[in-house]
C-alpha cells in the first residue's frame, strides 16, 4: 500500500521513481551491492529500503550500507546521530517528520507540554521523542514492557500511538482536549470477511474528547509520504550544489 502511494505520488509532482522488488530468499550481499550501485548512480538522489524485511536479514547492515547522501527516510545512523545530537543538515525520518509537522497544525508552540509516545522503534518512536524533545516538551515513552500504560497515556497533552496495536487506545486513555497521532495500521477482517485498516487508536470512542486527531487510514501515511518527496528534493538540490550543501 505505502509502496504503490509513493510511486503514484512522484509521479504526480514529477518524480522520477524506480522499484526494485526482489525475492525473500535474495542473498543479502545481492541487495547491499545492489544499494552500492544505486548509491554511485549519479541519475538516484534518493534511496528507501521498504520496512520490515522478511527475517533472516540483518536490517541494521543493510541501512547502513544506503548512502547517507541518499538516505531520503533518514534511517542511516549518521542521520539519526544528527538527530540526536541536534546538529542541522541530516535527514529526518519522515513518519516522526510528518508527525510533528501534524501537530504543529494546531498548536505552534509546544514547550512545557507533556508528550506520551507508544511504541520505541528506531523508525517512529525514538527519533519522534527526539523531535519533540527539542520542542522543549516533557517525552515520556511507552513499550510494551511499560506498566501503567492507560494512566500515563491520560496525563499527555500529545499523545502519539505507533505501536502497531489495533484499537490499543481506548477513551479512557486520553485526556480532554489532547492531540493523537494514530500511526499505527493494522489489517483486520470483519464477520462479513472483509479486509479493512483501521489504526492502534480506538477513533469512535476517542475522538470527541481530543483537540485534533488523525484518522487511519488518510492521516499520517500521507504525511509520510510528503515528507519522503520533501527530503528527496532536499537530495536533488544538494547534489546539485554540493559545495554548498555538503554535509558530511
Amino acid at each position: 500500500m505505502y509502496v504503490a502511494s509513493k510511486k503514484r505520488q512522484c509521479e504526480e509532482v514529477g518524480i522520477r521513481s524506480f522499484e526494485h522488488a526482489l525475492r525473500k530468499n535474495t542473498k543479502q550481499q545481492t541487495i547491499v551491492d545492489l544499494i552500492h550501485s544505486i548509491n554511485e548512480d549519479p541519475e538516484i538522489h534518493g534511496l528507501i529500503v521498504q520496512l520490515p524485511l522478511p527475517e533472516g536479514f540483518d536490517r541494521k547492515m543493510i541501512l547502513q550500507a544506503i548512502s547517507p547522501e541518499k538516505d531520503v527516510d533518514g534511517l542511516h545512523p549518521l542521520n539519526l546521530g544528527r538527530l540526536f545530537c541536534d546538529i542541522k543538515g541530516g535527514f529526518i525520518p519522515c513518519t516522526p517528520k510528518g508527525c510533528l509537522r501534524l501537530i504543529h497544525t494546531v498548536q505552534k508552540k509546544l514547550e512545557g507540554l507533556k508528550a506520551v509516545i507508544i511504541g520505541a522503534s528506531n523508525l517512529v518512536g525514538k527519533p519522534l521523542a527526539l523531535l519533540l524533545l527539542q520542542e522543549d516538551c516533557t517525552v515520556s515513552i511507552l513499550h510494551s514492557k511499560s506498566k501503567n500504560l492507560a494512566r500515563i497515556c491520560a496525563t499527555a497533552d500529545i499523545l502519539v500511538a505507533a505501536a502497531g496495536a489495533p484499537l490499543l487506545v481506548k477513551k479512557d486513555w486520553v485526556k480532554e482536549g489532547a492531540i493523537v497521532i494514530d500511526v499505527g495500521i493494522n489489517h483486520l477482517v470483519d464477520k462479513q470477511g472483509n479486509s479493512y485498516l483501521t489504526g492502534d487508536v480506538d477513533y469512535e470512542s476517542v475522538h470527541k474528547k481530543t483537540k485534533a486527531i488523525t484518522p487511519v487510514p488518510g492521516g499520517v501515511g500521507p504525511m509520510t509520504v510528503a515528507c519522503l518527496l520533501e527530503n528527496t528534493v532536499i537530495a536533488a538540490e544538494r547534489a546539485a550544489n554540493q559545495s554548498k550543501f555538503k554535509i558530511w
